[in-house]
């Protein structure tokens, strides 16, 4: 059975930034043991990986030493229990794979807790990106999460089922709005 932190009845994910900071473990920016973020960020990062991309404890791991350009990896005794409080808060689910590999993607409950804390992640985004070469090296975090919030959009609706015309000419339209409003600014 999931958990659902939604404040009440009728209410859907109405937390606010404070309590959900509070969640992540606080604004303190104590960095233990050379870690360029709390376990709060870390937990709110991954939350967003697994958002983006479902992934496996050590892919996620390594796709954070990347963004951190090799100076910071999270250890097993960090990632895991990171990757257990999600599941256990109810933002995150997870898949056994081949082998009995666990694959974690985020639920409902874990992308609505991402759009509450959109500014602290913006924030943490900005901070880590490595400093020569990321592949947003110099572009506005904001501007990085409409992309992916875009790819992520495009990557559920085509996973939901097959488009039919109406729908299919419906989204192509707003993408081309989109790239549109794009060139002119």
């Amino acid at each position: 059975m999931r958990h659902h932190h939604s404040g009440g009845p009728g209410r859907r994910f109405h937390t606010s930034e404070d309590q959900a900071d509070r969640r992540f473990g606080g604004r303190h920016r104590r960095h233990h043991g050379g870690r360029p973020f709390d376990y709060g960020e870390l937990r709110l990062l991954t939350l967003a990986m697994i958002a983006e991309q479902p992934a496996h404890g050590y892919e996620l791991m390594k796709s954070i030493e990347e963004r951190m350009a090799g100076t910071y990896t999270p250890s097993p005794g960090v990632m895991y229990p990171t990757l257990s409080w999600l599941e256990d808060s109810g933002y995150a689910v997870v898949e056994v794979a081949e082998g009995g590999r666990k694959r974690y993607q985020a639920t409902d409950e874990g992308r609505a807790f991402l759009a509450a804390n959109r500014a602290a992640l913006d924030d943490l985004t900005a901070r880590i990106q490595p400093a020569g070469g990321g592949r947003y090296d110099g572009v506005p975090a904001p501007l990085v999460r409409g992309m992916e919030n875009l790819k992520l959009a495009l990557r559920l609706r085509l996973q939901r089922g097959p488009l039919d015309q109406a729908t299919g000419e419906a989204i192509a339209a707003a993408l081309d709005a989109a790239a549109l409003a794009v060139e002119r600014s």
